[in-house]
Formats: structure tokens, sequence, C-alpha cells
């Protein structure tokens, strides 16, 4: 009972479950982005908030998305971290053109026209970073977890006494 409480621990959350976290943690980082980025903007001009704001976003929703997210078991690296800022960029470059291009069919957007097209491109790029993010940047972690936890656990079934947390930690 014990070894399936662990595999459970150990083992990556399913497509729905992710998809759902993935939308409260990185969906969540987005929002406080986007006023983040309205509010930058009336200072600077956007394309220099947006970056601004995608610099300091983008280690954060990292971070969460490997601790929670995607079960990655602890902090992100430092190469899922790269591969995540390249997935951040292009959401970068998504939003950029369909602001510039929001800019070139109307003459003064306001405020809240700006935020749905942002938010939208940004829901757009979202969906797609979520694939890569689970298919190609926290995939590796996951396989490489879990082909060290089964030994551990073939090693502990054979064992003549019980498995507790204590047998986990002298096993490993």
């Amino acid at each position: 009972m014990e070894t399936a409480r662990s595999q459970q621990l150990v083992a990556a959350p399913g497509a729905f479950t992710a998809f759902t976290r993935f939308v409260l943690c990185g969906g969540g980082v987005g929002l406080a982005a986007g006023f983040a980025v309205a509010a930058l903007a009336s200072w600077i001009p956007w394309v220099f908030a947006n970056a601004l704001v995608a610099v300091v976003s983008t280690p954060l929703a990292t971070e969460l998305h490997a601790r929670f997210t995607f079960g990655a078991g602890g902090r992100a690296t430092w190469r899922q971290h790269v591969q995540s800022a390249g997935s951040a960029a292009a959401a970068y470059a998504v939003t950029c053109v369909a602001m510039l291009v929001l800019q070139q069919l109307v003459a003064a957007p306001g405020v809240l026209l700006e935020q749905v097209v942002y938010l939208s491109a940004s829901a757009l790029a979202g969906v797609a970073r979520f694939a890569v993010l689970r298919l190609v940047v926290f995939a590796r972690n996951r396989s490489r977890a879990a082909a060290t936890v089964r030994p551990v656990h073939a090693t502990m079934a054979h064992a003549s006494t019980p498995a507790g947390p204590e047998a986990l930690c002298h096993a490993a």
C-alpha cells in the first residue's frame, strides 16, 4: 500500500489535471502580467513593458509549473528554465503581433480593447505553450523520475521489513 502511495506522488498528473493546474498557475500569472503591462505601458512603450513583464513572470511561472502543474517533484532545472523561456519568447511574439495588428486596425484603441486582444492572444499562445511544456520541457523529467523510482520499489518489495518512509530514505 505504501508503494502505491509513493508511486502516486511521483506519477505525473493526467492531461486534464495538468491543464487545469496550468490554467490556474499560468493564467493567474498571465492575468497579473496583463495588468502589469497595462500599468507600465502608461510610462514606457508597450513593447518594452511587455518584455519587462515577460522577463519577470516567466521564471515565476516556470517554477509554479515545475512544482505544481506537471508534478516534476521540485524546483525547475536551468535547462527547464531555458526551454520554458523559449516557449515564452514565442508567446511574447504572438502577443506583440496581436497588439501591432490592433494598432494598425484601430487608431486609438481603449484599454479594455487592448486587454481583450492581449489576453486573447495570451490564451492562444498559452494553449500552445502548455503542449510544449508538457510534451518537451517537463516530459523528460517525469520519465527520469519514474525510472529512478521503479528500482527502489522493486527492491522494497523483496525486503523482509515493511516499507515505510524511512525505507525510501535509506534505499535512495
